[in-house]
Parts: C-alpha cells; sequence; structure tokens
C-alpha cells in the first residue's frame, strides 16, 4: 500500500538515498562498457545476473517466489515498458551523448508519471507538486541548455532518452494501477530474468559478427559490479519505493539520480559542469524537498 503524499516514511529515504548513490553513479560506466561487448550482451549478461540473485536472495530469506497467475500480464506489461525499453534505450542514449545529459532524458520520468498519474490514475497533483514539477523541469532545460548542438548532432540519442524516461514512467505506473502485491526482491528479479529472455535474443542477432571474445578484466568487473549493485539493488529498491509511495511523488524523488549523474561525468569523462549545471542541481534539490515534505501538497 502506498503511503499517503502527507507522510513519507522514514524507510522511503533510505531507499530513496540508496537509489540516488547507485544510479547516479552508474551512467558513466556504460561508454566504458560497451567498448568492448554490445550493448544488448551487456545488459542481457546484467538483467540475468540480477535477476538470480535478487530470487536466490529472496529463497534464501524464506520468500514465496510465485507470483500469483492474475498478476502476470500486468508484470508483463510493465517490464517491457520499463525494464526492457529502458535499459536498451537509456544505455544506447548515453553510448550516442555524454552520459550525464542521457541521464537528465531518462529521468524526464518524474515529469511523464506526475502527468500520467494525473490523467490515468487520478492522482491529485497540488500547488506544492506541481511546483515541485515546475523546478525539476527547469532543471531539466538548464541541463540540456547547454548541450543543444550535440544533440542536434544526435538526434537519436536524444529521442532514445525520452522514449527511456517514457518507458520507465508507463511500467511504474502500471504496476501501481495493477496493485500488484508482491514483496519487491520477487518483483524484481522476476522481472529481470523475464528481461533477459528478449535481451538475449537480441544479443545474438544483432551483436557484432565474429567470434565471441572475452572482454578484458576490467569491463568484466564492471558489468559485474552494474549487474549486483545499480541493477540488482537500484531495482529492488526502486520497487519497494513505489509501493511506499505514490506515484507522482516515487517518481519525482528519483529527481536528484542526473545531479549525482552529471557530477560523476564531469569527474570521470570530463563532461561540461558550469553555473547551469550547479543551477539545474539547486532546482532538483528544491523540487525534491517539496514533493518529500509532510503536510498537504
Amino acid at each position: 500500500m502506498s503511503a499517503p503524499a502527507d507522510r513519507i516514511p522514514p524507510r522511503a529515504l533510505v531507499l530513496l538515498a540508496i537509489i540516488t548513490l547507485v544510479w547516479g553513479t552508474n551512467w558513466s560506466l556504460f561508454p566504458l562498457v560497451v567498448r568492448e561487448v554490445s550493448v544488448w550482451t551487456f545488459r542481457a549478461v546484467g538483467v540475468f545476473i540480477a535477476g538470480l540473485v535478487l530470487l536466490g536472495v529472496a529463497r534464501w530469506r524464506g520468500l514465496s517466489l510465485v507470483i500469483p497467475r492474475r498478476h502476470w500480464l500486468m508484470v508483463g506489461l510493465a517490464t517491457a515498458c520499463y525494464l526492457l525499453l529502458w535499459n536498451i534505450a537509456s544505455t544506447y542514449a548515453a553510448v550516442m551523448i555524454p552520459s550525464g545529459q542521457a541521464a537528465v532524458l531518462g529521468f524526464t520520468m518524474p515529469l511523464w508519471a506526475a502527468l500520467i498519474s494525473w490523467a490515468v490514475l487520478g492522482e491529485r497533483l497540488g500547488r506544492r507538486l506541481l511546483l515541485a514539477l515546475a523546478l525539476g523541469a527547469a532543471a531539466v532545460t538548464l541541463l540540456a541548455w547547454r548541450s543543444l548542438g550535440v544533440y542536434a548532432q544526435a538526434p537519436l540519442g536524444v529521442a532514445l532518452g525520452l522514449i527511456a524516461g517514457i518507458g520507465w514512467a508507463v511500467g511504474t505506473l502500471i504496476l501501481k494501477r495493477g496493485k500488484v502485491d508482491v514483496h519487491p526482491l520477487v518483483l524484481s528479479g522476476w522481472q529481470l530474468l523475464v528481461t533477459a529472455v528478449p535481451t538475449a535474443v537480441g544479443a545474438l542477432w544483432l551483436a557484432p559478427p565474429g567470434p565471441w571474445v572475452l572482454p578484458s578484466p576490467f569491463t568484466l568487473a564492471l558489468i559485474l559490479y552494474i549487474a549486483l549493485v545499480p541493477m540488482a539493488i537500484g531495482n529492488a529498491a526502486w520497487f519497494a519505493v513505489v509501493g511506499l509511495l505514490p506515484a507522482s511523488v516515487a517518481g519525482l524523488s528519483a529527481i536528484l539520480v542526473p545531479v549525482v549523474a552529471m557530477v560523476v561525468g564531469a569527474l570521470v569523462h570530463g563532461e561540461p559542469l558550469g553555473a547551469s549545471q550547479w543551477a539545474a542541481m539547486a532546482c532538483c534539490a528544491a523540487a525534491l524537498r517539496l514533493a518529500l515534505a509532510p503536510g498537504k501538497a
């Protein structure tokens, strides 16, 4: 059950801190990994490992691994929109345009989630939440403004970044509307394993031709880290947050992730980090404070 919008559980705040850290530091690693393996191979291996780990942990904790049959349609649709579409589109976007900017486009998700939840789920968007959304939109605009030249040179990267954000929003809202009452570890574990099937097919079909070559130990370590930390821990934390918060607040609460991605991208890849980026970070922080503040929205 979701918590009321005026009462944010402390557990949700801890989970949001984990999501911000592990997902924010994740984006700059994508270009490093796909230097040696294809996007499809990278994602297929990552989601398979993450799914097995989460279901193994769930089993170790004594949880049932069964998802009731009545939920499978909703889970399948949500998986296709969020994990499959998000994983492939966001990775290609991070390769085509700077990783921090790809994160910004992907994390327009809160804007789509709030609008769709208002139109489809009937969630009320009070003045405070509308102001938070406006600040989030301002942050995206500030971060994107200095990179319009990059976007013009790689329009497909821009489109894929936005598609990833929309897919994430739709997948999250499908789970909210379907009221899938399954433990987050089990739900995220099965969704990751289901995602592994089409991505493995894509890897066999779309990966560059020629013999399979084992990547370097460094790349293998990056793939393992991404599978265990951002994918396994991050997705388990996200699905737990979705169950604790209204859809619009849950989406907006992740808005600090691209801020972290921008900082890490600057440190790892030398991506731009100037006045507009810092102003966007301030907007993100203010938006998060408004979205999670107690009291009526």
